[in-house]
């Protein structure tokens, strides 16, 4: 292997880099103007037909760096081939999809090019056709490439390029025997490129097995976000995070958003609300089959859906452009990733906005990713009920602006036109009501202004000192709802949890609504909390065993105070002062005596 080449840091342009006519084309209709690092070094030195070695990380532009170079030589050549040409190998189905989708569009003024992708976990029926037909390039996974191997429907002999794009992954997913098979039936003349985030011993083995004297190119990880996102946090406590999310989303300009969550429960629960408060949503997941996946996608980039819930796992290889914001649900525990979610907006160029919903106790991984970036994160202000609800005007008198000029020639339209003349004429009703009486009967009996919302208020210090001005009952302050009961849990403030706390844990370990989740009382030593009356053995169970503030919630029913109960929330013993320091001399006394008898 030859050493790592060293071109000068000079202007590059994909102009630059004699690619083929049809290639330079759809660059140019895809906007792309200016290579990055990986795809300026390596561009020219596969053009030559060299050998290369990548090292880069995701998202540096590796797929682009190997697929103009080949395609531009199959442009020039411009003719048909019966067997594939190219075959790149990827770790997985998701990216083995990207990379088919890269390689349609750059080749979208090359006539004679197909592109077919192979992969594990859908039909063979359609990847059959695909290669009968007569696949110029096929991205498979090595799993799937093996089987149309034995099934004899893919042939190698007539393979010009191989491309292994993240090798080190595919070894570590346990790929090594079908990579080393695959290789080893492609021609020897053939052209190669191995990329890599890294260069362990195994890919030193296939690089010397397999590789013609490659040229070795290393380009540094992207370590902090593109300066074209604007990043922002908001600090929310865990039961305000839907309230706060949908505010976001009614006052934000956006187009298409990703949502993380940490949890596969999380995306389908988030989904589901998120649905029933009118968002056009979807979830994914990596519980979904690959169709469902590819046609969620597809809605997303095509704008019949806006958001998509996923976590990080679920959302691997996935590029859409039309993303606008990215939104951070749960905040991610590690820098890495929350670099790679927000890459996911800010593509081609365009400005992209990345937000943070941040629970006050998780400030230290905010400061974590400011610290390792080397980029603030500005806080925002949660949007009020007044911003919400002109936004909503706003949209509202938008839609009835976009109906009249879209509308008014129509026959549909003068037909509701006359029925209104006529109804003012009958009536002697002005045309203002009546807009309005329309106007709610499209709102169906839905208000088109929000309301508060019934949970905790932000204000938690104030909340906390008006539970602590009660603390001295033995009893909520109120008595509790029809169909609600007081429970006992075992957490105070001894513990240093707050109200938010206690609710996100029910929230979440018991799938219980925050608007059903009552009076909230928390004792020094213990809280009670109004919940539904009826809770469910799964409900009981999982509030037992939550934790919060590192003790066992062991949530049971209220009984009530003993009746000598102390008045600073104690329930140990219901003995008064006097009784206290009789037991505490006594205890002394036996202390005192063991101790002498082991002298």
């Amino acid at each position: 292997m030859t050493e790592q080449s060293s071109l000068p840091e000079t202007e590059i342009t994909f102009e630059s880099l004699n690619l083929a006519d049809p290639i330079t084309k759809a660059l140019e209709g895809l906007g792309y103007e200016k290579p990055s690092p990986i795809q300026a070094r390596t561009i020219p030195l596969l053009l030559e037909g060299r050998d290369v070695v990548g090292l880069a990380q995701t998202g540096t532009g590796k797929t682009a760096a190997f697929a103009l170079p080949v395609l531009s030589k199959l442009a020039e050549v411009d003719e048909r081939h019966d067997s594939p040409q190219v075959l790149v190998l990827a770790p997985t189905r998701e990216l083995a999809l990207q990379v088919a989708e890269a390689f349609t569009s750059y080749a979208a003024h090359i006539p004679t090019v197909s592109v077919v992708p192979v992969y594990g976990g859908s039909s063979y029926g359609p990847q059959l056709a695909g290669l009968r037909r007569g696949a110029t390039i096929v991205v498979g996974t090595p799993g799937r490439v093996i089987d149309h191997l034995e099934r004899g429907s893919l042939d190698l002999s007539d393979l010009k390029y191989l491309v292994l794009d993240e090798a080190d992954e595919m070894l570590r997913m346990g790929f090594a025997e079908d990579v080393d098979r695959i290789l080893s039936e492609a021609p020897d003349g053939k052209q190669t490129a191995l990329f890599s985030a890294t260069m362990p011993r195994a890919i030193q083995r296939i690089t010397g097995d397999y590789l013609n004297n490659p040229e070795q190119v290393e380009v540094a990880g992207q370590s902090k976000p593109a300066q074209n996102i604007r990043q922002r946090y908001l600090q929310v406590a865990q039961p305000w995070k839907l309230e706060a999310m949908t505010r976001l989303l009614e006052t934000e300009e956006t187009d298409g958003i990703i949502t993380f969550v940490r949890t596969r429960n999380m995306v389908e629960e988030l989904t589901s609300k998120l649905i029933a408060r009118g968002f056009a949503a979807a979830a994914i997941s990596g519980d979904i089959p690959q169709n469902l996946r590819e046609k969620t996608v597809n809605d997303l980039r095509a704008g019949r859906i806006d958001i998509l819930v996923a976590t990080d796992v679920a959302a691997r290889g996935l590029d859409v452009e039309r993303i606008s914001h990215v939104i951070n649900y749960d905040i991610p525990h590690d820098t890495a990733s929350y670099v790679h979610r927000i890459g996911r907006t800010g593509r081609a160029g365009r400005q992209g906005d990345a937000i943070l919903l941040m629970t006050p106790r998780e400030r230290y991984l905010l400061r974590s990713i400011e610290k390792a970036t080397k980029q603030s994160v500005e806080e925002m202000q949660l949007p009020s009920l007044d911003e919400v609800n002109a936004s909503r005007r706003a949209a509202f008198a938008e839609e009835i602006t976009k109906t009249i000029a879209s509308q008014v020639e129509s026959d549909e339209f003068s037909v509701y036109r006359d029925l209104v003349a006529n109804y003012i004429e009958e009536h002697n009703v002005a045309a203002v009501d009546i807009a309005a009486a329309l106007a709610m009967m499209a709102q169906d009996g839905r208000p088109l202004e929000a309301a508060e919302p019934d949970l905790p208020p932000m204000n938690m210090r104030g909340r906390r000192k008006e539970q602590q001005s009660g603390e001295r009952s033995s009893r909520p302050k109120r008595p509790s709802k029809e169909g609600q009961a007081t429970y006992w849990i075992a957490v105070g403030h001894k513990d240093r949890v707050g109200p938010g706390n206690i609710v996100g844990a029910i929230a979440n370990e018991a799938n219980i609504d925050t608007s059903d989740i009552g009076d909230i009382q928390i004792r020094p030593t213990f809280s009670l909390v109004e919940l539904p009356e009826k809770l469910s053995h799964q409900q009981e169970e999982a509030l037992k065993n939550a934790v919060v503030g590192g003790r066992k919630l062991n949530l049971r029913l209220d009984r009530g105070a003993p009746k000598s109960f102390d008045s600073r929330g104690s329930r140990g013993g219901g003995f008064d002062g006097a009784q206290r320091g009789q037991k505490k001399k006594q205890r002394w006394s036996k202390t005192k005596k063991r101790s002498d008898f082991n002298s």
